[in-house]
């Protein structure tokens, strides 16, 4: 008696289709949260290739520093500093930067990374926004730090 067809009683996915499925996400995650700003710019009547270039070297620059930062930390090597990451990200290289996350698997589980890395990706979304509202936002904001401070004139 011959066996029959194997039945893959795992109904887990295969690694190819989790593979293809992750850097699908890792590539839309980037891509809309980099909407409401490019609209905002776009808004602004700026040129979009000079900030297409900006963003994308700033972006590399930040891939290629967490690469560095892996590698130094397999090796046992003094590391960049977590502020220079979070710099570059606040520069615009945070879709560098989670590309990196994703791909590389390097500060993309330590919780206090994932927080500040988080707020700089949602502070330049409320910047686009407030942007686009001619910023209102910011306005009220200093208005009420004026209002409250005690070292009004």
């Amino acid at each position: 008696m011959q066996p029959g067809p194997q039945i893959n009683r795992d109904r887990s996915r295969p690694r190819a289709v989790t593979g293809i499925r992750s850097n699908l996400i890792g590539l839309l995650v980037p891509l809309v949260f980099l909407a409401l700003p490019l609209f905002a710019l776009r808004h602004r009547a700026l040129d979009l290739r000079w900030v297409t270039g900006y963003v994308l070297a700033v972006s590399a620059l930040t891939y290629w520093a967490y690469a560095v930062d892996k590698r130094r930390s397999q090796a046992g090597e003094w590391r960049i500093p977590e502020m220079r990451l979070h710099l570059l990200e606040c520069a615009g290289g945070w879709p560098g930067a989670f590309l990196a996350q994703r791909r590389l698997r390097h500060k993309s589980a330590k919780f206090s990374y994932q927080l500040s890395f988080w707020l700089i990706v949602g502070a330049h979304q409320f910047a686009a926004f407030d942007s686009l509202q001619n910023w209102q936002l910011s306005r009220a904001g200093l208005n009420w730090l004026e209002s409250t401070s005690k070292y009004r004139k």
